[in-house]
This record gives C-alpha cells, sequence and structure tokens, in this order.
C-alpha cells in the first residue's frame, strides 16, 4: 500500500515537471512572437521618424501625388493606398461569395469522397507561388479580359485584383469550412425535426451559427490580399495614382517597396527612408484588420 502510494506520487511530480516544461516553452515562444512584431514595429518606427523629420506627416497622410523619385517631388501616399485598396476590393468580390459557397458546399452538401477531391485542390491553389499568379494574370487574364475590353492595357488593376481573389479563395473556403463543422449537430437535427430543407438548414441555421468564424476567414483574407507583393508587382504596373477605375494601371504600397528596394536609391536618403513610411502604413492596416477581426470573433462568438 506505502509502495504504491509512493508510486503515485512520483508519477504526480513527474507529471507536474513535464506540465511546467510545456508551459514555459509555449510562453517562450508566444514571448518570441511578441518580441519579433515589437523589433518590426520599432525598427520601422525609427526609420519612418528619420523620413518624417523632413516631410510633414500631414502632407504624406492627406497629399494626392507620389512621386518621390522625379522632380517635382511630391509625398503624398494616398495613392498607393488607394491602388491598394482597389486591388484588395476586387479580390474581395471575387474570393467571398466563391468561397463561402465553396464551403457551404463542403459542409453541407458534399459526399466524403468528393470532399476528399476538393479539399485537396484547395490546398494546391494555396501552394503556388505568388509570382506564377502574377505571370498568370499577366499573360492568360489580361488577353482574355482584353476580349471583352479592348482598350484594356497590359499592366491594370483589375486582371491583378481577380487573380488575387483566386489566390485567397482557399484561405476562406477553408477558414469558412472549419467555422461551419464546428456548429453542434444537435443544431441541424433539430431544424431537420422541425421540418426544414437542407439549404434552409444551410442559410439560416448553420452560417448564422458560425457567423463570426466566417467573418473573420473573410478578414484575415482580405489582410493576406492587403499585404501581397510580388502578383501586383508583375501584373498591377507601377502607376501610382488616385484612380477607382480597375481598367488603369496602378501601384499598390508593396510594389513600391518592392521597385525602390530593388532601385539604386543611396542608404539612408530622403527616397529610401519612403521605404519604412509607407511599410509604417502597410503595417498599421493590417493591424487594424486582425483588431478588427479579432472584436468580430469576440463580440459575435456564439457557444453552445
Amino acid at each position: 500500500m506505502i509502495e504504491d502510494q509512493s508510486s503515485f506520487t512520483k508519477r504526480s511530480r513527474g507529471s507536474s515537471l513535464e506540465g511546467s516544461i510545456v508551459k514555459y516553452i509555449f510562453l517562450a515562444c508566444a514571448s518570441l512572437s511578441i518580441l519579433t512584431t515589437l523589433a518590426i514595429l520599432l525598427t520601422l518606427s525609427y526609420q519612418a521618424y528619420e523620413f518624417f523629420k523632413e516631410i510633414s506627416i500631414i502632407e504624406f497622410l492627406t497629399g494626392t501625388r507620389w512621386t518621390p523619385i522625379l522632380k517635382p517631388r511630391s509625398y503624398g501616399v494616398l495613392p498607393l493606398v488607394s491602388g491598394t485598396l482597389l486591388v484588395t476590393v476586387i479580390a474581395a468580390m471575387v474570393a467571398i461569395p466563391i468561397g463561402l459557397t465553396t464551403a457551404i458546399f463542403l459542409s453541407e452538401y458534399a459526399p466524403d469522397w468528393l470532399r476528399r477531391i476538393i479539399k485537396p485542390i484547395l490546398e494546391v491553389l494555396a501552394g503556388i507561388p505568388t509570382v506564377v499568379y502574377g505571370y498568370f494574370a499577366l499573360t492568360f487574364v489580361t488577353p482574355l479580359l482584353q476580349v471583352f475590353l479592348p482598350d484594356l492595357i497590359i499592366f491594370n488593376a483589375l486582371s491583378a485584383g481577380i487573380v488575387m481573389g483566386v489566390m485567397i479563395i482557399p484561405m476562406v473556403s477553408s477558414l469558412s469550412e472549419d467555422a461551419m463543422i464546428s456548429v453542434p449537430r444537435s443544431l441541424r437535427e433539430g431544424a431537420y425535426a422541425l421540418g426544414a430543407t437542407r439549404y434552409e438548414v444551410s442559410l439560416r441555421i448553420v452560417v448564422p451559427a458560425a457567423l463570426s468564424g466566417i467573418i473573420a476567414a473573410f478578414i484575415i483574407a482580405i489582410s493576406r490580399a492587403i499585404g501581397e507583393t510580388m502578383l501586383v508587382t508583375i501584373a498591377a504596373g507601377a502607376t501610382p495614382k488616385m484612380t477607382f477605375d480597375p481598367t488603369e494601371s496602378i501601384q499598390t504600397m508593396t510594389a513600391y517597396i518592392v521597385q525602390l528596394a530593388l532601385g539604386e536609391a543611396p542608404v539612408g536618403s530622403l527616397e529610401y527612408n519612403t521605404i519604412f513610411a509607407v511599410a509604417l502604413v502597410l503595417f498599421a492596416l493590417t493591424l487594424f484588420m486582425n483588431l478588427l477581426g479579432f472584436w468580430i470573433v469576440t463580440r459575435f462568438r456564439e457557444e453552445y
């Protein structure tokens, strides 16, 4: 009896020690993530501060002309922001309806054998390098659109936005499907018992119950589109302008960062520091989207 009690005590101490080690490993990983984010923010802020010592932050945030390299130089970031948002809106208009419809089909309609076929195809789409998507937009989608829009130029926001929407469909569909699958089966069975059809159960029971997760999926996908680089660098052009015409050439914030980083701007110069000022705006925009997604998830979460 005493030996059994001693053995139980040793096992308890071992389990407690193991739990403590695991806890500290998780804490270290979380701390590393936070410290990395803070280091990025501090680096951007310091370099951007050097830029804002010479250029007014009001001019930077409200100016409608962006020519930091060519004379006369102007430093209004709004053309880059509008180009980024234009491509993102087009991508969202493509990805959200298709991704949500796909998620509903996989969650509520598709048999297991068909789901096992469609899911890997979506994962392949998610794994294609973005540079491939960029050349696909440039060499296939744009010529296809020119059949219907003869005046469409080679570099334009429309083809870049459409292909970006295709690129983020797997993210929307996978996250939305996960949210729908987490809805308790009892809600579906109760609705069927009351005579509801599968269509009614899908749209009136499952989707509202999983709404917080679905909206979070939308926001995460949109954040991914905002930060996309190579696709828009290749397909959207390099013409920063204030426009909401998707057939025109535009430039996004990420595309500008790539353009100048690959150029010959001297390190420490005003032109070079514009990279960090634009990157800080991009960081703030994606941070806002992530915080919005977190608030929506906590605000509209359903507990069962």
